[in-house]
């Protein structure tokens, strides 16, 4: 099994790091646009990313859960 060194994760598990990379480049824009309509600094905008990646994970499939312990 061929393991990715930088997150430990096999190669056919999603690698994490690029799908967060992905999520906060796409709110970034997202979030751009969301701006320009308000017209001023979004001062809430942890909480309209966090809305926008979850509404984003969901539509894709992703569910985040919390892995059991042993």
């Amino acid at each position: 099994m061929t393991e990715d060194r930088t997150m430990g994760q096999s190669a056919t598990e999603p690698n994490t790091a690029r799908i967060l990379l992905d999520l906060l480049e796409r709110a970034a824009q997202a979030h751009g646009l969301h701006e320009k309509e308000l017209g001023r600094p979004d001062p809430e905008w942890p909480q309209w990313y966090a809305e926008h990646i979850t509404r984003t994970l969901r539509e894709a499939g992703y569910r985040i859960s919390r892995a059991s312990t042993p």
